[in-house]
Parts: structure tokens; sequence; C-alpha cells
């Protein structure tokens, strides 16, 4: 049987209830995004200490990183540690990577020609029926000074696949590429390959900021010319040193590689 007593307490805790408002604690997207970012870093430790980091072995923070990047644009973490490189500090997906990422969100590429002089690549977006096509040649990596460089040397046909991957990716769809757009092998080829030698302070030449040849000596010049006594050195002579292709400069970082060729 209810008493009267009992009867009270019940109403009293349902007006109770009722007063009291609900909190509800929502996580911003950020806040989530971060505590994953922990249980990466965790997990990243572990497989730092494996083959499967590749190149990034026993560097778990860069493990963590490249998960955390492929997780952004819908790779498996171990997918994700072979499909990225880590190029002068900057991660870029591997040209194989890239088409495999495109292709997994509906989009068509195609593989028109390809051999060691040149290579045709077309593709389209899913919702789009007109296809884009990108030619890659040997002139045209030669207008960029690429055809010396060791890759492309040691094989072309590759080099201009990737090259035609990485501009066609960007064209067709650059909303899944985010902040990943060029492949590795174009920021590999990136780098700069000659650097300007000269006394501290002496003036830059027009030819040194233009970049064009030097004109020749005037021989009507009324400036007698004269060779130089042993030991003495002209001063505005720019001194430009062009380094090998193949050779990097002392102290940049070198190239990590996760996993193999693209």
């Amino acid at each position: 049987m209810t008493t009267d007593i009992a009867t009270r307490d019940d109403q009293q805790t349902v007006a109770t209830q009722q007063q009291a408002p609900q909190q509800v604690t929502t996580k911003s997207a950020l806040v989530i995004w971060a505590e994953e970012a922990r249980v990466v870093a965790n997990i990243a430790v572990s497989i730092a200490k494996t083959p499967f980091a590749g190149q990034l072995r026993g560097k778990p923070e860069e493990v963590t990183a490249v998960i955390l990047a492929g997780n952004e644009i819908g790779l498996p973490p171990m997918a994700a540690l072979k499909a990225f490189d880590i190029i002068q500090g900057t991660p870029a997906l591997r040209a194989h990577a890239m088409r495999g990422l495109v292709q997994s969100k509906g989009h068509k590429i195609q593989l028109v020609e390809s051999d060691d002089k040149h290579c045709v690549m077309r593709g389209r977006r899913a919702d789009d029926e007109n296809w884009q096509t990108v030619t890659w040649t040997i002139p045209r990596a030669a207008l960029l000074g690429l055809v010396n460089k060791s890759e492309w040397k040691k094989q072309p046909q590759t080099m201009l696949v990737a090259r035609a991957t990485g501009e066609l990716c960007r064209l067709i769809a650059s909303d899944v590429l985010h902040a990943v757009p060029y492949t590795s092998e174009e920021l590999r080829d990136a780098n700069h390959t000659t650097y300007e030698v000269r006394p501290a302070g002496a003036p830059l030449s027009v030819a040194a900021i233009t970049g064009a040849p030097a004109a020749p000596p005037d021989p009507t010049s009324a400036e007698p010319q004269h060779d130089e006594a042993p030991g003495e050195q002209d001063d505005t002579d720019d001194g430009l040193w062009e380094q090998e292709p193949d050779e990097q400069p002392t102290g940049w970082p070198t190239v990590a590689q996760p996993g193999g060729e693209a």
C-alpha cells in the first residue's frame, strides 16, 4: 500500500527532474580528431618498430602524420604508409596511389598511349561526360630541365606517366586530393639544380637576375683590355656554379620512401 509520504516523495522527485535543465555535451570535430590522433600516435609507436614502416622505421611521429593524412583522404592506415613519400619535409602521394584514390571515388582515368618518348592520358569526373586529355613528352620535360635527372634517365616512361597522372588528377578531381595535390615524383623533380656563388657584397648583374647570357665584350670600347695579374680576381664575375643533376645540396633533408616505386 502506498503511503502519503511515499507519494509526496515521488511527486517531489518528478518536479525536481522537470526543473533541472538537461545539459548535453557535444564535442567539436577538432576535439574528436585530437582524441583520435592520440590513439593513432600510440599505435604508431608499435608500427614504427616494424618493416611495414619502410624508411619511416624508428620515426613514430612521422608514421602518425602519414596515417592521419591518409585518413583525411580516405586511405586506411597501412595503405597510407605505402602511398606517401616525404619529400623535403612535405608529404606527397605516389602516382599509382593518386590514380587509385581518384578512381575509388568513381572518376575515370585511362592510359591512352605510353612509351619512352610520350604519354597520353585522359580522364573524366563521375558526374561529367566530357573527357580531359593530358599529354607529356620528352621535349616538354626537357623544357623544364627534367631529362638529365637520374630517374628520368633510368625510367623515362614511368616518369612521363607520373607527370601525366598528377596533372590529370588535379584537373578532374582536385576535391579528392585536398592538401596533397602533387605526386612525390613531381616534388622530387622540383629540386633546384643551379646555385649562384659570388663574393660577399658583390652586386648582381643583369644576366644573373634575368638569366640571360652575358653580352660579349665590345672590341671598340675605349677602355683598354688587360689580363689580370696573378692572384687578382674580377669582383664583378657572377661565378655561376651548376650542380650535378643527381647531386643533393649538403644539409637538405633526405627523401623518405615508405614503399616501392610508383
